[in-house]
């Protein structure tokens, strides 16, 4: 989030652009906002590797929170806006926060969690977004117009918070004195358990130098001085993180959407002329079941480089959009916690349907239970060799479950296989394993077959108690609008999964749900669907 020299070489072009209101901040402006707030963080007391959080949703003054910290040696940590107080809390007081920026849609949840965190000795609140007239918006990217409006406040009670733009109007837009390069400390999504703090050593060094990993990446999906970015996902999660992060130190401009719509996704790609993204699986399949009349309503063949991740993706959906978008879908496997990472393009992919792709950084081992190395083709625990020992951040605990006894290798849980080629595939999380009967049961493979029916928006699929088996396959469907969830639906996708799978795969019961509880950034919350069906008390296999 580092603007550089840009400030000054395009001090006019569009730095980013929200997508539902058409506010556009320049990269001089956003120069500004960072160095206003990274002057107030000092004059705070906030010293190199001190942490603060922001909690908020899409926003206009997002990238600036996430940018002072970069330039001020600080570590920041964006939390998931639809979090509790008590899981909020939880995160701040782990972090160490001693500052929480919020905003009023985020207020109330924030109010509730700061009376258990001791630390906090700053708190500030970014009040309504600017609302603007009119929707011409394609023109303000390319020429670098700033449009203003009025701006809405609320008159609720904001606390102990002080109003943002208020607190860093009274400092200078000059840069600080002593910048240094700070980075996210970002935490785990806690789809398993509670969520664990990365954090990774950040070295003394300018804030306009690239860390490696971002160097990395940058070159693999061909970023460059003048593309648009369009980021369909909330701010919070890392992936969004490095690649809007990465999009403004080359010079681009950055599309955000406020939330994902499939139809204004497309829109947005034609509008803006959009050359890169970045998107999950559900993305896909919501894109992909918009009526044909839809999707061809909009001209994507701007688009350069769409990277996809963060969830398995189903063969069939991926074949679909390479058809559509042709082959520039890239894909990646890895976790925030950087420990490996694997990657490949459309014509890997198609000629390994359902890869990962191919190790990129890191030594990849696939080992069983006894940390042995498993057979080309058998499914087990994925490690990567790392140079650096994992470390969750105040979590010794979990820092040990996720390494190997020597500290030399690292895993988050995931299972998978590779090919004679080195080929990485996914399975599922260890934790979601079914074993049935003696037989293991990895219900990914379910999910992305249910996923395909014309009838289901969303599925999940996890194991549930059985006197005799153990446990057995459960499915929980969302369906798609305009279909009747019930009995004679769930004989149908059961006969469905039948004819595609092994009987044992398949579930013997299936559930529907309204909506599920899938995060924004892809992952199905999986955990919260899977604990209603277990007794308190009683032990899971896995």
């Amino acid at each position: 989030m580092y603007a550089g020299h840009h400030a000054i070489e395009r001090a006019d072009q569009a730095c980013f652009v929200m997508a539902a209101t058409g506010e556009v901040v320049t990269y001089a402006e956003f120069e500004r906002r960072t160095n206003q707030l990274a002057h107030l963080l000092h004059a705070s007391g906030f010293g190199r590797l001190d942490h603060y959080s922001i909690f908020m949703e899409n926003n206009s003054r997002y990238l600036e929170c996430c940018g002072a910290g970069e330039r001020a040696g600080l570590y920041y940590t964006c939390v998931n806006s639809h979090l509790t107080a008590a899981e909020l809390a939880y995160i701040v007081d782990n972090s160490e926060s001693k500052g929480l920026i919020v905003s009023r849609e985020t207020l109330d949840v924030a109010l509730e969690a700061i009376a258990t965190c001791p630390k906090l000795t700053l708190l500030l609140i970014v009040d309504q977004p600017p609302t603007f007239e009119g929707d011409e918006r394609g023109d303000d990217v390319r020429h670098g117009s700033t449009r203003h409006g009025s701006v809405r406040h609320g008159s609720e009670s904001t606390g102990p918070f002080v109003d943002y733009v208020e607190a860093i109007s009274a400092f200078p837009d000059t840069p600080i004195d002593d910048e240094w390069a700070g980075a996210a400390m970002l935490y785990s999504s806690g789809t398993t358990g509670q969520p664990k703090g990365i954090i990774r050593e950040l070295p003394m060094m300018p804030p306009g130098e690239r860390l490696p990993l971002f160097e990395f990446l940058g070159d693999l999906w061909q970023y460059r001085h003048g593309m648009i970015y369009l980021s369909p996902a909330p701010l919070y999660h890392s992936a969004p993180q490095a690649a809007v992060g990465t999009t403004i130190r080359y010079g681009g401009t950055v599309i955000i959407m406020e939330h994902f719509d499939p139809e204004e996704y497309l829109a947005l790609v034609e509008r803006f002329g959009v050359t890169h993204t970045q998107l999950v699986p559900t993305m896909f399949s919501r894109m992909l079941k918009l009526p044909e009349e839809v999707r061809s309503r909009y001209d994507t063949s701007s688009l350069e480089i769409a990277v996809h991740a963060a969830a398995p993706c189903p063969i069939p959906v991926k074949q679909a959009m390479i058809e559509w978008w042709g082959p520039i879908i890239f894909e990646y496997y890895g976790a925030t916690e950087a420990i490996g990472f694997t990657a490949c393009n459309s014509e890997e992919w198609l000629s390994h349907p359902g890869t990962v792709g191919q190790v990129k950084l890191g030594e990849l081992h696939i080992l069983d239970d006894d940390m042995q190395e498993c057979p080309v083709g058998a499914p087990g625990t994925i490690w990567f060799r790392t140079a650096n020992r994992l470390r969750y951040f105040h979590d010794e605990v979990k820092s040990r479950e996720a390494s190997s006894a020597d500290g030399s290798m690292a895993t988050v849980g995931d299972v998978g296989y590779t090919d004679d080629e080195g080929y990485l595939y996914l399975t599922d999380r260890k934790t979601f394993m079914i074993i049935s009967g003696g037989v293991n049961i990895y219900p990914q493979e379910c999910e992305n077959l249910l996923i395909t029916h014309p009838k289901v928006a969303d599925a999940a699929v996890f194991g549930v108690p059985n006197v005799d088996l153990g446990e057995e396959v459960k499915a929980v469907v969302q369906v798609m609008p305009g279909n009747e969830p019930g009995p004679a639906l769930a004989s149908e996708l059961i006969a469905f999964c039948r004819i595609h799978l092994a009987k044992q795969k398949c579930p013997r019961s299936i559930d529907f749900e309204a909506q599920l509880p899938r995060l924004p950034t892809g992952k199905l919350y999986k955990r919260l669907l899977r604990d209603r069906y277990w007794p308190e008390g009683m032990t899971r296999i896995v």
